[in-house]
């Protein structure tokens, strides 16, 4: 494999969990809008998006693999708990 495939590789492998990331800050943005108002945008994305790289490192390296719907819930739960922890933080 050359390193043109290497990065094409790489870059597939969390091309999901970039865009999962995208998603739900956005709509996190379009349902607490007022709440979610001081955080900035490229905030929310960083993390929820580094929730979810984490979470698809961990789903490769525990399965060997990439792709398992456990790898995909787990990035669902791991995004909404930091999605939840920074409305909540705004609360207070």
């Amino acid at each position: 494999m050359g390193a043109f495939d290497l990065f094409w590789h790489v870059m597939n492998l969390f091309a999901v969990a970039t865009l999962f990331g995208v998603i739900a800050a956005g709509g996190a943005r379009l349902l607490w809008r007022r709440r979610l108002q001081a955080v900035s945008w490229r905030r929310l994305v960083l993390a929820t998006t580094a929730a979810a790289t984490g979470c698809t490192l961990v789903g490769f390296i525990a399965f060997g693999r990439d792709g398992r719907m456990a790898t995909y819930g787990l990035m669902v739960l791991a995004a909404a708990a930091v999605l939840a922890f920074v409305h909540r933080r705004r609360r207070l």
